[in-house]
C-alpha cells in the first residue's frame, strides 16, 4: 500500500531506497492502530517531513476511518527526529499543511505511482479468485 510511494528527490520508491521496510510497519487489528517507522536517506534529509506526510495521507486515504495512524522517523535516523515526529502526528499541523495547494500537489505527485500499483494488485486479486 505504501511501498510504491515515490521519493520526492529520487525517481525511486520509498521501498527501493530502504526508506520503508516491512519490519518497521506495525498493524494492531484489535486496537485499530497502525504505526510506521521510516528511515530518511540521510540524517539531515530536508524532505523527511514531506515523506512522512505522504505516508500518512496514503494510509488515511486507504484505510477505514477507524484506524489510528502514527508515523515516526526511526530512532536516531534524523537530526530533527523529535520535531518532525511531533509535526507528523499533530492533526492540526497535518490539516494545515494539506491546505497548502503546492504541498498537496507534491504529496499527490508522490502518491501517483502508489495508486497505480495498488490498482494493478487489486485487479490481479480479482482475476485470481
Amino acid at each position: 500500500m505504501i511501498r510504491h510511494i515515490t521519493d520526492p528527490e529520487h525517481p525511486n520508491s520509498l521501498e527501493e531506497l530502504a526508506v520503508l521496510n516491512l519490519e518497521d510497519i506495525h498493524v494492531n487489528l484489535p486496537t485499530n492502530e497502525v504505526q510506521v517507522y521510516f528511515t530518511p536517506t540521510i540524517p539531515n534529509c530536508g524532505m523527511a517531513t514531506l515523506i512522512g506526510l505522504m505516508i500518512r495521507v496514503k494510509l488515511i486515504r486507504s484505510l477505514p476511518m477507524r484506524f489510528k495512524v502514527d508515523i515516526y522517523i526511526k530512532a536516531g535516523k534524523h537530526e530533527q527526529e523529535a520535531e518532525i515526529n511531533k509535526q507528523l502526528n499533530d492533526k492540526e499541523r497535518v490539516l494545515a499543511a494539506l491546505e497548502n495547494p503546492n504541498l498537496l500537489r507534491m504529496v499527490n505527485t508522490g502518491l501517483k505511482d502508489s495508486e497505480k500499483q495498488l490498482g494493478d494488485y487489486l485487479r490481479t486479486l480479482k482475476f485470481s479468485i
